[in-house]
């Protein structure tokens, strides 16, 4: 992908110093970065420690297995040439399988690994992990049979057990003594690598327990190997590296064994972000269920419970100050009484450290599309924001019912592409979405949530996108196995806390306008009325007003730009226009713009104050009087009774400068149509 991969994490944030040794987050991190490097997965069984005994490697080798996961056999992405797969060697691009860890027998039809290893298969496109031996046969997981999410081991059984003889175990290991480390080490095939354990440390949470430590070396894929010392006896489980030092970590095999048996024990302190906020929950996740279970029921069991964990972190960060959470408060007025919401990007409307909201969002770069169409980009912490400007060649019936044709324009930014050896080749369809349903926000926006699927880097593509007349405002997220719903979620919080102005040309007006079952409830009570040529108007609860190409030109490419965004409303806030504003044409920008003010609270500051008074006393700028900036001439007045709550200002914009005598009657013109329908 051609997107900084650390913008694809959720919200959800395991809380840890040290990283696991599991391939498969890892991969499918490196996917997202551009940089996927499929595995090979030889059988070699490579001996680096000359003081274990030979004997012993037999042994060690028949009771050691990698823990993989089957690649997918359909593809429903399409690419731009076919895929160099030569560049690949032999066995990786032959290999049915991608390996993500390790596993050892201890008994009879008893097997361990690490906990995060097996939690690869949550919400995977992988499939469910097995086993694979050294002559290459694969077993599948039968019975989860212990599990524990916080000292991250797993126990359980396999179907076809081929019985392996089972590796003895020492609980009660010396320090400083040789030991070994075992594993299918970055999917290579199983290695032995020596070193010491060298020291003890207690676990990050409280302190429960001790990891050891120890010097022998591990990479990408040992999690859930063996820890042997020098007569090839288990007293560790290979599990994580230091992030800060040349030590990796293990948990000893006897807190394994002594954990209860039939019984799946989630207790882990689990960070909790929302974008709109600095704030940052970390509370425990405590849950537990019997086991024995299948694999496909005991994933459905966990997912449940951190399923449920995501919306009571989400209820609870959402709980946190109720009284202030946007619109509410007076951390929202400078944004409720601030002026237009007319930016064509989505924005979200954020919390700063002081309290106050604003919109928010770092804009990127406008990529540019066939027949006038472009796209615009933001991002904000662990979400893209995106303005879709559509073809004029593309019908809006067509993008906004038929999820390929949003897909297609996506894919021609060049954002997705897979990387085979030394070539990355663009993909150029996501293929049918997994899901495709209709989504409305607390102030009844339509938003259509679309998740596609891209099976060969396990991930999941998931976007809210709202139509808007020239195109969509969209909301995207990448979501790795286990954050789908984690990321829906999320991003169906943020919906609420979106902005963006709904612009487009008169002709694009009338075509979005068509699509009535997609459009906001607001706009039920909007006529907009167009007349080439002869007449626009437009009508609401609030306000209506029309006027003809004496004022101005209305032409299929005139440019309409309604505002809407959050309206204080006799001691409420609902969602609603308050501004308007039409363009000649795309290259002339001559305009109406018509804008809806409210009397400002006592206890805003006098900037507001300021403000209010000069458009109901009439003042400058508001007094029908000519003015020239930026190179072009305005001239405003107020709509509306000075003792009303509510006043409209009205502007009437030319480029150039212009006299007054060109203007006034401009200006006259459009007051003369304007009737107010609210006090």
């Amino acid at each position: 992908m051609g997107v900084p991969a650390a913008a694809f994490m959720h919200g959800m944030h395991m809380s840890k110093t040290m990283k696991c040794l599991g391939r498969a987050n890892g991969m499918a991190l490196a996917v997202l970065r551009g940089a996927m490097v499929l595995l090979s997965l030889t059988a070699v069984f490579a001996v680096h420690a000359a003081s274990l005994d030979a004997s012993l490697l037999p042994k060690i080798q028949g009771a050691t297995f990698e823990v993989v996961a089957a690649k997918p056999v359909d593809d429903p992405l399409t690419y731009e040439k076919p895929l160099p797969l030569d560049l690949l060697p032999f066995q990786e691009r032959n290999d049915k399988y991608y390996s993500i860890g390790t596993a050892f027998a201890i008994g009879h039809n008893r097997y361990i690994t690490a906990g995060h290893v097996l939690l690869a298969g949550v919400d995977s496109l992988w499939g469910q992990p097995s086993l694979r031996d050294a002559s290459g046969h694969v077993y599948a997981i039968d019975k989860v049979e212990k599990f524990d999410l916080r000292r991250d081991f797993v126990v359980f059984s396999l179907i076809g057990d081929p019985a392996p003889a089972p590796l003895e175990v020492d609980t009660k290991p010396v320090l400083n003594q040789e030991v070994y480390a075992v594993g299918n080490a970055l999917g290579t095939g199983v290695v032995i690598r020596d070193g010491l354990y060298t020291s003890d440390t207690p676990e990050q949470q409280d302190g429960v327990w001790k990891w050891m430590r120890f010097s022998a070396a591990a990479s990408p894929g040992n999690s859930g190997g063996p820890l042997l010392s020098k007569e090839g006896k288990v007293i560790g489980v290979v599990l994580m590296k230091s992030a800060n030092e040349n030590l990796n970590y293990a948990l000893q095999i006897g807190d394994v064994l002594n954990a209860p048996s039939g019984q799946a024990v989630i207790d882990k302190r689990v960070t909790y972000q929302l974008d709109i906020f600095s704030t940052t929950l970390s509370n425990q996740i405590k849950s537990n269920f019997a086991l024995p279970l299948g694999l496909a029921d005991f994933y459905s069991a966990y997912q449940k419970r951190f399923d449920d964990y995501v919306d009571a972190q989400l209820k609870e960060i959402l709980a946190k100050d109720a009284d202030k959470l946007f619109p509410h408060g007076d951390g929202s007025n400078r944004l409720l009484y601030g002026g237009s919401w007319m930016n064509s990007l989505p924005a979200l409307i954020t919390r700063n450290s002081t309290g106050d909201w604003s919109l928010n969002v770092k804009e990127g770069n406008v990529m540019s599309l066939a027949a006038n169409g472009y796209v615009e980009t933001g991002v904000l912490n662990h979400t893209f924001f995106l303005h879709l400007r559509r073809p004029d060649t593309l019908p809006a019936s067509k993008l906004y019912n038929d999820p390929a044709a949003l897909a297609e324009q996506l894919c021609k930014l060049g954002i997705f592409t897979r990387e085979v050896g030394s070539e990355k080749i663009r993909i150029t369809s996501l293929g049918k979405p997994l899901t495709d349903t209709v989504y409305t926000d607390q102030w009844q926006r339509r938003w259509q949530l679309r998740v596609w699927t891209m099976p060969y880097a396990n991930a999941k593509i998931v976007t809210y996108s709202l139509p808007v007349p020239n195109g969509y405002a969209m909301l995207l997220r990448f979501a790795l196995p286990g954050q789908s719903y984690d990321n829906t979620a999320d991003l169906r919080t943020l919906t609420d806390f979106v902005s963006v102005g709904y612009s487009g040309t008169l002709a694009q007006w009338k075509d979005y306008l068509q699509n009535t079952a997609l459009l906001p409830a607001g706009f039920k009570d909007i006529h907009i009325d167009i007349d080439y040529q002869h007449r626009f108007s437009y009508a609401s609860k609030r306000l209506a007003f029309a006027f003809t190409p004496e004022l101005q030109k209305i032409e299929p490419d005139s440019t309409l730009t309604v505002g809407t965004g959050f309206l204080p409303d006799h001691g409420k806030v609902v969602w609603d226009v308050n501004t308007l504003s039409m363009k000649a044409s795309v290259h002339d920008p001559d305009r109406v713009h018509i804008e809806r003010n409210v009397v400002p609270p006592n206890d805003m500051d006098d900037g507001f104050k300021s403000y209010w008074d000069k458009l109901a006393k009439r003042r400058h700028p508001y007094e029908g009087v000519a003015y020239t900036t930026d190179g072009e001439t305005n001239i405003a007045a107020p709509a509306g009774d000075a003792a009303s709550n509510v006043l409209y200002s009205v502007y009437y914009v030319m480029a150039g400068t212009q006299p007054q005598d060109a203007m006034k009657p401009k200006l006259d013109l459009l007051l003369k149509d304007i009737q107010l329908k609210e006090h």
